[in-house]
This record gives C-alpha cells, sequence and structure tokens, in this order.
C-alpha cells in the first residue's frame, strides 16, 4: 500500500509525539509521500516555530523518505469534483484539504491523518489509521 502524509502527522512526528512517530515509523518501509501543499505548509510552521533549524534537519530527514506530489490538471479537475460535491451537501472543508483528499485520489493513497472529521466527509477517500 502507499501512503499521502498530512501535514499533521510530519508536525507531530518532527516534535516527536505520539501516535504520529508510531504510525510514521510503522509506515517507514511503506512507499509514503506527501503533496506540495503540505511541503509548503510544514515549511510554514518551521519558519514559524521556536527550533527553526532542528525542525528544518528533521524535515529534510522526511523528505529523504518520502515523494513530494505536484499538483497538475487531473488533481484540479478531482479538487473541483470534491469541491462541487461538498458544496452541495453543505459540508465544505479548507480547500487545502481538498486539493490533500484530491491528491490522494488521483494517486490512489491512503491518507494518513489525524484529521478524521473532515476528510471523512469524502467518499472513496481511504484514511489511515483505518478505526
Amino acid at each position: 500500500m502507499s501512503y499521502l502524509v498530512d501535514t499533521d502527522a510530519v508536525v507531530e512526528y518532527l516534535k516527536g509525539r505520539q501516535p504520529a512517530t508510531e504510525i510514521l515509523t510503522s509506515l517507514r518501509r511503506e512507499d509514503l509521500a506527501i503533496s506540495l501543499i503540505k511541503y509548503g505548509e510544514v515549511y510554514e510552521g518551521i519558519y514559524r516555530g521556536r527550533n527553526v533549524e532542528e525542525h528544518f534537519k528533521g524535515f529534510q530527514l522526511v523528505l529523504d523518505r518520502v515523494r513530494v506530489l505536484p499538483l497538475d490538471l487531473s488533481i484540479m479537475r478531482r479538487f473541483a469534483q470534491i469541491r462541487g460535491e461538498l458544496r452541495f451537501q453543505g459540508q465544505l472543508i479548507s480547500d487545502l484539504d481538498t486539493l490533500i483528499a484530491a491528491t490522494a485520489l488521483d494517486h490512489d493513497l491512503m491518507l494518513t491523518t489525524q484529521n478524521r472529521r473532515h476528510f471523512a466527509r469524502i467518499s472513496d477517500l481511504k484514511l489511515y489509521p483505518t478505526n
């Protein structure tokens, strides 16, 4: 199985917090990716945080083990479809989270996230952990 790692998992991992460290450690031999969106979000957090140099080095180690997936036309079309469905249902989530979901679906990846409340609104999106 291949996984798309959400920002919360990376941030919590960099801070050494459970369960993110357990989840990412258990998946270290799997095919892991992050979206270009999450790449930017993590760097934003690093640059405005207290331990910039330490977290920068930690994120570099994460980047050595994951693929960074760019946005493309296919993902943007899926984003529009998901956003339209959520709008129709009155269940919109942030555009960035919608882009993450579109990326996971477009690449057939399971999303690792602590934010199940928002992402569970998107049909066919596989979430990890599955409980």
